[in-house]
């Protein structure tokens, strides 16, 4: 058969099949569906494996050197159980230290914001009432609500008055839940697996590539996927540095001015900065909303201070740690950002 004749075939095949899939669009679309769900935890342990690599590789540095001084050579397959374990270990104590710092000062805020409410609606509905504004249901609510007296009769006749709508949603959440959870155990399990055998499937995947590909080709992807891989981790070093300079600013300039709640917003502004574009605005508009129930005109000069901080941040620091452990010059960084 000719190549000419090859095309052709190809041709009629290809159009068949894209016919009969327009004519059970909703088929292809549900094997797809199936076929993405069932993918979803290898895709997911892989992203985590991914991210997960840049401590690991971290500890694997750190425990060479420290090998290498007492003369002992360690194995390959230790050594990176060692360091995954230290990198585990040290997620947790991160999870624990920012727990114990967030739920506290959270509990806290809460209870000050309801004194805060109790103190001070008088004087709001007071406000409210020169300027014609009817505050009569909310005199009554606030007087029958008491935030250590709450009627759990009432609430569980509620649920109860409820409960066949409640729980059918409650199925549906629940189902939806253990479905996630699910996924996110064998991501985790998938993710362990790739990172104990990294350098085998590293070395497998290397031959499969070559094998398959010409040289030249070949050549480029790795090429590729080791600059992806090197920088990556350098941002991902440079992104924490300048998460913890944040926090710290935001600390600092906080207590210059004697706003409340600066630990706890500095913490937030610390974890939040990993969201990118909306993290550090929701940690301002957490803390302004904190501050608010305090003072006013404090929750004001809060957004501005932490405004000012975090141009000043943006502006001049993140080039300069972000871009210098990825390796680009500062003003190429902030081209970037813009």
């Amino acid at each position: 058969m000719s190549k000419r004749m090859k095309n052709c075939m190809l041709l009629i095949a290809f159009g068949v099949a894209l016919y009969a899939c327009l004519n059970n669009l909703g088929s292809v679309i549900g094997f797809f569906q199936n076929v993405g769900g069932l993918l979803l935890p290898i895709i997911g342990g892989m992203v985590v494996a991914f991210v997960l690599n840049v401590p690991v590789r971290g500890f694997e540095k750190l425990y060479t050197r420290l090998f290498k001084k007492f003369n002992v050579k360690p194995k390959n397959g230790p050594l990176v159980m060692l360091s995954l374990l230290s990198t585990l270990a040290c997620i947790v104590l991160i999870v624990m230290l920012v727990s114990t710092m967030v739920i506290p000062q959270l509990i806290t805020s809460v209870r000050s914001v309801y004194l805060t409410i109790q103190a001070r609606s008088p004087q709001w509905l007071a406000f409210l009432s020169e300027y014609g504004i009817d505050t009569t249901w909310i005199t009554q609510q606030l007087s029958s609500f008491s935030l250590s007296q709450i009627n759990i009769e009432h609430i569980v006749q509620s649920v109860l008055a409820g409960a066949g709508n409640f729980l059918n949603s409650a199925l549906g959440i629940a189902s939806s839940t253990i479905s996630v959870i699910i996924n996110c155990f064998f991501a985790l399990v998938i993710a362990l697996y790739i990172l104990l055998s990294k350098k085998t499937l590293g070395r497998q995947c290397k031959k499969l590539l070559y094998v398959h590909l010409s040289t030249p080709i070949a050549d480029k992807i790795y090429y590729v996927a080791s600059l992806i891989s090197k920088t990556y981790s350098r941002f991902l070093s440079g992104q924490c540095i300048e998460a913890i300079i944040l926090g710290v600013l935001i600390f600092i300039s906080f207590s210059i001015f004697r706003i409340p709640y600066a630990i706890l917003i500095a913490v937030l502004t610390g974890v939040l900065s990993f969201i990118p574009y909306i993290g550090a605005f929701c940690a301002c508009f957490i803390g302004a909303l904190l501050v608010l129930m305090v003072n006013p005109l404090q929750a004001l000069l809060s957004i501005i201070v932490y405004q000012v901080v975090q141009f000043i941040e943006n502006q001049f620091i993140y080039p300069h740690v972000v871009g210098g452990s990825v390796g680009l010059a500062p003003l190429w960084t902030l081209v970037a950002v813009l």
